[in-house]
């Protein structure tokens, strides 16, 4: 099996560790262990937890604590609709193994996570690319995905809120694209990753597994529960969908660590702090980057309703690329370039860092984008 280079990861493992400020992050600013131990009122009794514990491959599809915490977090799921897995990234790829085969027909939507086209694409599949454009504020055009979504589609590929764009198809939108599937029979694959971060109300968006009887949810402990350390993801799904997911996840996965299961429970067992954190870090840090969007005349976007990234239009005569690295290289700023998300012309920024690393790093970015302006001057 050929797979193109996943562009964006590429990118973060060539330049992540040789920046100064990165605002390229996609996760709301990591937790400690400290920090999630004191919200759980856990500091002084972990250990007593922890000791005893025989460090084996544990419940094979993540423990029945974890997956009905998991659960919880949908309006109609239960533990037998959940299994867990090697983060997102490990529960979108066994979707796309579970269902898609040479010549099936696979929408993806794009700007997304790469795994949703590249993977279909390496099995063979017929790919349909749905671009999201600043037209429809960077939400599907129902019309073109109705003209894609011929008999028989397997599977169509969505993420809400996006990454990298921060648009929100709320549940009155998610329900169209519904209506879209069941006429021709498709699975909808929704990556979930960035759910509980909307910058208005709970946070907490409708999930296309609560709407749909062919609905997928992908989505995991790293971006808006801050822990990407433990590595820890799940789908949600049908149970007959679960049940064939299995059947592949016995070949690469066996079980998620026993430690890793057991802290992302306690994790969900306190989310209402921990979302309470991530909101208020979402929406104060995305307020400041509004402000300096609004005084940065080579930048434009549409500002993001959720999530944890943004989509920055520059107006400027370079690749995207070029522009990345220019601005590393001179001022130990780091951003993501569009081309490494297909998206020519544009740069994605992650706003959900400290509050420091973002005001430092849109200050230099701002010095950068002054030199520019002199030149052209």
């Amino acid at each position: 099996m050929k797979i193109r280079h996943f562009g964006v990861e590429i990118w973060m493992n060539r330049y992540e560790t040789r920046c100064d400020w990165n605002i390229a992050e996609t996760c709301v600013e990591s937790l400690t262990v400290a920090e999630l131990l004191e919200m759980a009122g856990k500091t002084d009794t972990i250990l007593s937890e922890l000791l005893p514990m025989k460090l084996t491959y544990g419940a094979i599809e993540g423990s029945e604590r974890l997956r009905k915490l998991v659960a919880g977090l949908y309006e109609r799921q239960g533990a037998d609709n959940v299994v867990i897995t090697h983060g997102a990234i490990g529960a979108n790829a066994l979707v796309h193994a579970t269902l898609v085969e040479p010549g099936d027909r696979v929408i993806s939507v794009l700007p997304t996570y790469q795994q949703h086209y590249s993977i279909p694409e390496s099995y063979g599949a017929d790919v349909q690319i749905l671009k999201l454009t600043e037209k429809t504020g960077f939400l599907p055009d129902l019309e073109e995905l109705k003209r894609l979504a011929t008999p028989g589609t397997k599977l169509i590929a969505i993420n809400n809120p996006n990454n990298p764009t921060g648009s929100l198809m709320d549940r009155a939108y998610l329900e169209k694209i519904v209506e879209i599937a069941r006429a021709c029979g498709a699975w909808i694959l929704c990556d979930e990753v960035y759910r509980g971060t909307d910058q208005e109300g709970d946070g907490m968006t409708a999930s296309i597994a609560d709407l749909y009887e062919k609905g997928i949810s992908t989505a995991s402990m790293s971006k808006t529960f801050a822990l990407a350390g433990l590595r820890l993801g799940w789908i949600v799904a049908p149970v007959e969908l679960i049940h064939a997911v299995s059947v592949h996840r016995d070949y690469n996965t066996i079980s998620v660590g026993m430690l890793d299961d057991h802290f992302a429970a306690i994790a969900l067992e306190n989310r209402d702090k921990i979302l309470a954190r991530s909101q208020a870090i979402t929406r104060t840090n995305l307020a400041v980057l509004s402000d300096w969007v609004e005084n940065e005349p080579l930048i434009s976007w549409i500002k993001p309703k959720s999530g944890t990234t943004a989509l920055l239009k520059y107006d400027l005569p370079i690749s995207s690329e070029e522009f990345c690295v220019r601005l590393l290289e001179r001022t130990g700023v780091m951003l993501t370039p569009g081309s490494a998300m297909d998206m020519e012309g544009y740069v994605r920024i992650g706003f959900t860092n400290n509050g420091t690393t973002l005001q430092e790093g849109l200050k230099r970015m701002s010095e950068f984008l002054k030199g520019y302006q002199t030149a052209a001057a």
